[in-house]
């Protein structure tokens, strides 16, 4: 039987108890307020977040994402479309999502990540299987699967991995294209957010043909795309040779920012540099790709991250966090890509430390920015020959291979002899102009005289001469280079037919080194 004084509090017992209750509940009201601070608010600092193979084996343990860093966010891919029904979302065919919650233990890993600061997107699509959207042809049960993943995950960030023939599907591009922007729609009209990420493959010339109308595709059904990541990676054949994985993604990225513009621009969305940079992601492989010769080094990754940094991209990747350890000494052949090991020597160094410096951000805050056009720059005044270092363009002149001109305050420079093509001209694909942009016309600059052929130094072409391979002559003012033999062929064919025609115009440094022996 107990006594009634062991129930019982004494007065100091009773105010502790209330000091505590009052601290207790204060902590969870601070942080219940800072959970919906942070899902309200938005965020637009860069973030970095590797992809991790969930169905790969050994499974990656979320406990080693962020080691040593603060960076905990991660890309889980990727969903496809089940074996057994082609509108039921899996992970990687493999697994529906409930088979993966009890498999894989999914669902409570991802909790489990979340309670420790960090956040997951979901990325559909890959390399090895079809985005769901090429199997599952009923558009209502499309928005469904997607709809059912953001929802079972609690996810405010996906990322669709176009790749393959995947890019070529018209039909399913416009399914995609309109379940998302309707997904999106309700959500934002809920009060929710759903950032949309498309990542495409490149080559070191940006986007290809199929890559831009996979942007253009999705602007067009109103998605508002959070942005372009790129996959830096397996450039193959349109790597130039020596090159190395640093420079080649520098200028993939380049060139992508440049297309990405211009798409936005054709959708009626004015965007600034810094903006389209803004909406611009880049994944590295890390260590050993897919193709043999092409390695992602730890050097590369740091100057990979100073570059990435300096002009101002909004996110970071890596393919992938499963990877990111050297290869132990049973796996024989590490000039072949594995699905657990970079296949270069990282000692205590990490891909993701590096090429996660400096991204501050989260994927989560990041999620609710929603694209607004940019102001139009007032137009600049005409170019001015007197403050240009090289002749401003005209429409009537003819240039040379190599040829310097000034146009809108920019110095362009001719790939191949050309003329009446505008050098701003807005073209996605690199080889549709024949204008590589150098850079502003600096402060200060004064005209810089280009060496010319005096006259007479080769005979004008005549219709009735013969001539043989390697003669010379003179036309409308060009020098030509006789490549074969030839009666009767006018030069003026070479630059609209320069495989076929028997005649090459000589390059600007060709004329220069003349000038120079004379």
């Amino acid at each position: 039987m107990m006594r009634r004084g062991d129930r019982s509090l004494s007065l100091w017992r009773l105010l502790f108890l209330i000091a505590g209750l009052t601290i207790a509940t204060s902590s969870t009201i601070y942080a219940v307020g800072q959970h919906r601070k942070e899902l309200s608010a938005t965020s637009s600092a860069p973030w970095f977040a590797s992809y991790v193979d969930v169905t790969a084996t050994p499974t990656y343990s979320f406990d080693l994402l962020g080691s040593g860093t603060s960076h905990r966010d991660a890309v889980l891919s990727f969903i496809v479309a089940s074996s057994a029904d082609s509108c039921t979302p899996s992970w990687g065919s493999a697994y529906t999502l409930d088979q993966a919650g009890n498999a894989l233990d999914l669902d409570r890993r991802i909790a489990r990540l979340k309670q420790q600061g960090g956040h997951v997107a979901v990325s559909f699509g890959g390399q090895r299987n079809h985005e769901i959207a090429v199997n599952c042809t009923d558009a209502d049960k499309l928005y469904n699967a997607y709809s059912a993943v953001v929802k079972r995950y609690d996810i405010t960030t996906i990322d669709l991995d176009i790749e393959g023939p995947d890019l070529t599907n018209t039909a399913a591009a416009a399914r995609r294209a309109t379940a998302l922007a309707k997904l999106q729609l309700d959500r934002r009209h809920a009060g929710k957010k759903l950032a949309i990420w498309l990542t495409l493959p490149v080559i070191p010339q940006g986007m290809t043909a199929e890559g831009t109308e996979a942007v253009s595709q999705l602007l067009t059904k109103k998605v508002d795309l959070a942005g372009l990541n790129v996959m830096t990676m397996d450039y193959g054949q349109s790597k130039p040779n020596g090159q190395s994985m640093q420079a080649a993604s520098e200028t993939a990225l380049t060139e992508s920012v440049r297309q990405l513009g211009i798409l936005y621009q054709s959708a009626g969305i004015h965007l600034n540099t810094a903006s389209v940079w803004s909406k611009i992601g880049a994944t590295p492989m890390a260590g050993q790709n897919d193709v043999q010769k092409e390695i992602f080094t730890l050097d590369d990754a740091r100057g990979f991250n100073q570059f990435v940094r300096k002009h101002g991209a909004g996110r970071m990747s890596m393919w992938s966090a499963n990877r990111d350890r050297t290869c132990g000494s049973n796996y024989v052949d590490v000039t072949t890509a594995s699905d657990s090991c970079s296949g270069v020597q990282q000692g205590s160094s990490s891909f993701a430390e590096l090429l996660a410096s400096g991204f501050d951000g989260n994927l989560n805050l990041s999620a609710g920015i929603v694209t607004k056009a940019d102001k139009v720059s007032v137009a600049l005044k005409d170019d001015d020959p007197a403050a240009s270092p090289y002749q401003v363009w005209t429409v009537s002149g003819t240039y040379l291979q190599g040829t310097k001109v000034v146009w809108h305050h920019s110095v362009y420079q001719a790939k191949y002899y050309t003329q009446g093509d505008t050098p701003d001209n807005p073209v996605l694909q690199t080889y549709q102009t024949p204008w590589e942009l150098v850079g502003p016309v600096l402060p200060g600059e004064k005209p810089i005289k280009q060496a010319t052929l005096p006259e007479g130094t080769y005979p004008d072409w005549t219709g009735t001469t013969i001539y043989d391979a390697d003669q010379r002559v003179l036309f409308n003012g060009v020098p030509y280079l006789a490549k074969w033999y030839n009666v009767a062929q006018s030069p003026a064919a070479a630059s609209s037919n320069p495989t076929g025609s028997p005649w090459k115009a000589l390059s600007q440094a060709q004329i220069n080194d003349i000038v120079k022996s004379n």
